[in-house]
């Protein structure tokens, strides 16, 4: 398939997992950068290929056989990214601009044998789920935002859903890391801010941030 095919079932299946929900075809045309009607004519060729539904302004549905090639897409790039973080030391804004180019030239068979040299990771840097070779999460999701986090509690760090420069590199100078440690010490309901400290540092976070910072509770 394609790379323009391969990055379009991907988009779809991410928006369907991630906060917007929004798999219609104006909302996939802006995430890859390409024109609605460009973006609704491939759409309508992947319906004739069994690879999604199509209705007219309608959300987009993967089948099983797009959504097996997506997560094949998906497992491929957070592969890359898990081994390009652990070999090179590559920031998460890197790994990830890298993977998009990798994931498209990877076989079955390498994507393997890199799993397999890092271990089976189940999750890569960002702690995203790497689907399996047989294109299954086993991985069950307790994360929650950490804008919907309670005062006075501990948490780590699970995932860091975003794929924007400036957002990674603060993470990186804030120790906003996949696995470290933090405490919630205010909710600002009003203003749509959370405080809370890292390492001793207090630091105050505002809605596009803790939309897309993702915890579990330390127990």
């Amino acid at each position: 398939m394609s790379v323009a095919i391969e990055n379009f079932v991907k988009a779809i299946y991410k928006n369907n997992n991630n906060a917007s929900n929004d798999t219609k075809p104006g909302n996939i045309a802006k995430k890859l950068g390409i024109s609605n009607a460009a973006a609704t004519d491939m759409a309508k060729k992947l319906a004739i290929k069994d690879l999604l539904h199509y209705e007219k302004y309608k959300a987009l549905k993967l089948t099983e056989k797009g959504e097996k090639m997506a997560l094949n897409v998906v497992r491929k790039h957070r592969l890359w990214e898990a081994f390009l973080h652990k070999t090179f030391d590559m920031s998460l804004h890197d790994i990830h601009r890298e993977a998009e180019l990798l994931e498209h030239e990877t076989s079955n068979f390498l994507a393997n044998k890199i799993s397999e040299y890092l271990g089976s990771p189940k999750f890569d840097p960002h702690g995203d789920p790497i689907p399996n070779e047989d294109g299954e999460i086993t991985t069950i999701d307790t994360s929650v935002s950490l804008a919907d986090t309670q005062e006075g509690k501990t948490y780590t760090i699970s995932r860091l859903m975003s794929d924007d420069k400036e957002f990674f590199d603060f993470c990186a100078q804030n120790g906003l890391k996949y696995g470290n440690t933090i405490v919630v010490s205010k909710q600002l309901s009003n203003n749509k801010m959370t405080q809370i400290l890292i390492s001793n540092n207090t630091i105050l976070l505002n809605e596009d941030f803790t939309k897309i910072i993702y915890v579990n509770e330390v127990n």
